[in-house]
């Protein structure tokens, strides 16, 4: 798999931020590497079915989309999950190549990497969240370091289910 560097630019708030948040996304498509379309789509975990490596990578782009969308600017959720299917991005994802998926979360990390470079990290959320608190764009940053991080450990677990391969 391709090394990717975690350590930031300076030694501020926000370049540490971004830079995690960019080590956890680039690792995240580095864990494609090489990976075929038909393992791409495979669901090797009994107890989570929806758990693929598509699956995983298209949920990433739509979680993104919603912190930074939805939550944090305030705009209209056009997510594709719906009260009946609230997981649907990932199961819509075996549906389309991991290439294709890939350049989409790419593209959309690219659009919030610019909203946070000229955003106060204490700027708030237009929408609450769970218990009516509008969080900051700090919050928003740590929460999809957690996120992504979290979700780099299945597409671990699934790629070496799949093919063997292991990597950071």
């Amino acid at each position: 798999m391709t090394r990717i560097d975690d350590m930031p630019a300076a030694w501020d708030e926000r370049a540490q931020l971004t830079t995690f948040l960019d080590y956890a996304r680039d690792t995240a498509r580095a864990k494609c590497d090489g990976v075929c379309e038909e393992n791409a789509r495979k669901s090797l975990l009994p107890g989570s079915p929806l758990m693929t490596m598509s699956g995983l990578i298209n949920h990433l782009r739509w979680v993104e989309y919603y912190w930074f969308q939805v939550v944090f600017l305030g705009e209209e959720d056009q997510g594709p999950w719906t009260d009946d299917d609230p997981d649907r991005e990932m199961r819509v994802a075996v549906d389309f190549p991991l290439a294709q998926l890939l350049d989409e979360y790419a593209e959309h990390s690219a659009r919030y990497r610019e909203l946070v470079a000229r955003t106060d990290l204490d700027q708030r959320a237009e929408r609450p969240v769970r218990d009516g608190r509008h969080v900051d764009l700090r919050w928003i940053l740590h929460h999809l370091v957690e996120e992504t991080a979290r979700h780099n450990g299945h597409l671990d677990i699934i790629r070496e289910m799949l093919d063997g391969t292991t990597g950071d």
